[in-house]
């Protein structure tokens, strides 16, 4: 079966994001543990907490469907220290909220080496953070995203991520997420069956289809191989209908958190009922 959503708000407090995302229809949701653009905030009270559980039982949100988002600010593979201490602190505060709201994932953007340190080197350090996350928190996988390779960025290869996964010491609490505009963004074609059927059959030989924890499903502002990350709503972008189709109908991707995170959210209840009438 399929849960298809959005990245939902929720602004005014964690516990309205599963009443938004019912709203919409959604079936699956993702949403920022605090403001993404601040390094900091204050904790959940234990109202927050007791209200999210409460209105996820409500609405019928499994949290093997809820996908919530790092920081934008982020990068656990910061070059200096001083950026990496503070991208850590952030990144295990986030990790421990995930915990404290019974969810089981927590969906991350690895990091950038920003031309100061060798690729490897970087992809050690993100491996070294999620260690360190992992062993400060119970019970949530560190789920990571590609990327589309705009700048610095890593995780823009199946590689990149597999040589992440393969520095965790528990491999059963690390994960991957896809975002279909990343992948064709950094030189991934899946927009005819063929090219969809050999993206994800070197993903299942390079990390593994057992890693795969959720999907971005977004259409694309920029070509195959742009490494330039712009989302667009659902058959207005550079992708076709088939590739959602695709989705859509392979049972690789069931029983996981699919999450729009189209620019126009006024749109996202069509969206996903456009999504689901492509299911045959």
């Amino acid at each position: 079966m399929k849960y298809v959503g959005a990245h939902i708000s929720a602004s005014g407090g964690v516990e309205n994001a599963p009443v938004n995302a019912n709203a919409i229809g959604a079936k699956a949701f993702a949403f920022f543990t605090k403001n993404q653009r601040q390094w900091f905030a204050a904790p959940y009270t234990q109202q927050n907490i007791d209200l999210f559980k409460s209105r996820c039982e409500e609405y019928g949100f499994s949290p093997d469907y809820i996908l919530p988002h790092d920081s934008y600010l982020i990068n656990l593979g910061h070059p200096e220290e001083e950026g990496l201490k503070k991208s850590r602190s952030a990144f295990f505060d986030e990790m421990q909220r995930c915990e404290q709201l019974g969810l089981n994932r927590f969906n991350f953007h690895p990091g950038s080496h920003l031309n100061q340190i060798p690729v490897d080197a970087c992809l050690d350090r993100i491996a070294e953070s999620v260690n360190m996350a992992l062993d400060r928190t119970k019970g949530v996988t560190a789920v990571i995203e590609n990327t589309a390779g705009q700048g610095t960025n890593l995780g823009h290869t199946f590689e990149q991520i597999a040589h992440i996964i393969a520095k965790v010491e528990d491999k059963s609490r690390v994960g991957v997420c896809l975002d279909t505009a990343h992948t064709l963004a950094s030189g991934y074609e899946i927009r005819t069956k063929d090219a969809f059927d050999e993206t994800f059959a070197k993903f299942a030989q390079i990390v593994g289809f057992h890693y795969l924890k959720g999907m971005h499903i977004n259409d694309s502002k920029k070509e195959l191989a742009s490494r330039v990350d712009r989302h667009d709503s659902i058959g207005k972008g550079l992708m076709n209908m088939d590739l959602f189709g695709f989705i859509m109908n392979d049972p690789r991707f069931d029983d996981m958190p699919l999450i729009l995170e189209t620019p126009d959210d006024s749109i996202w209840a069509q969206e996903i009922q456009l999504l689901y009438s492509l299911a045959k």
